[in-house]
């Protein structure tokens, strides 16, 4: 059975106090169930919280002392290591509060905050030299995909870290996420996803990453995630809303892994 990537995108959600709880569900779905013993080998779980709720999970985790806790990452970075830059957080501020993870990219920073193939470039680059792991947001939209431009975007957007050498480009987990399908409850078929990832493995080989990994995103739930999974060119998930509840989010991996 391949590696299975879950990663958890709580986007502007999750108190402290429903963070806690998240943890706490966490570790009653894990603890002594066949998930304990994928947790690190063929399940790589992760979750990204707001930033008022990072530090609330990584006390949690700390707290499961008999259960594999989730890798912790953040939703955006900034580039600067300091500065008058009013609302951003640094990279040194992630890993000072236990990040290894930051998800750059996302179809939402790209719309509505205006951000660029270079400036997302600039993030991952400093992502990556400060030791972090950057989840890549890429994908096109509705109207992209009608014009049948799909793969030109996602050419674009990938070749906009094409400075980056071989062995950063491997550091890198890959996330494809069409627009169209990203919190619209409408998602990717089977076929269509796996066409794209299929796509970008064989581009980012190109560019140097021979043994990138691949996930997708959009919509994804645990009544459409086997099918999913099961394609060859999709190594995992960024989950939107199903990884706000630990029962919903671990059933996208139990429903494939048939636990």
């Amino acid at each position: 059975m391949k590696k299975i990537y879950l990663y958890g995108n709580w986007k502007m959600n999750m108190t402290r106090a429903e963070t806690e709880g998240f943890y706490k569900d966490f570790a009653e779905q894990v603890t002594g169930s066949p998930l304990a013993a994928a947790m690190g080998k063929t399940l790589e779980a992760a979750v990204f919280p707001p930033f008022t709720s990072l530090g609330t999970a990584a006390s949690a985790a700390k707290s499961l002392a008999s259960c594999p806790a989730p890798i912790l990452g953040a939703q955006n970075v900034y580039f600067e290591p300091k500065g008058a830059f009013t609302g951003e957080v640094s990279i040194a501020m992630l890993k000072d509060v236990g990040c290894t993870h930051v998800i750059l990219g996302h179809s939402e920073r790209r719309t509505i905050f205006g951000e660029t193939d270079e400036f997302i470039a600039r993030k991952v680059k400093a992502a990556l030299d400060a030791g972090l792991v950057p989840v890549f947001c890429y994908g096109e939209t509705l109207t992209e995909r009608e014009g049948n431009a799909a793969f030109d975007v996602v050419s674009r957007q990938l070749r906009a870290l094409s400075a980056l050498s071989p062995a950063e480009l491997e550091k890198i987990i890959y996330a494809y996420e069409p627009v169209w399908a990203i919190g619209t409850g409408k998602s990717a078929t089977s076929a269509e996803a796996q066409e794209v990832c299929a796509y970008s493995k064989k581009l980012t080989g190109e560019m140097g990453a021979s043994s990138a990994a691949v996930l997708y995103g959009g919509s994804v739930k645990p009544d459409n995630a086997k099918e999913l999974l099961s394609m060859d060119a999709i190594d995992g998930a960024l989950v939107g809303g199903a990884s706000l509840k630990a029962d919903t989010f671990l059933q996208i991996y139990k429903g494939y892994a048939g636990i």
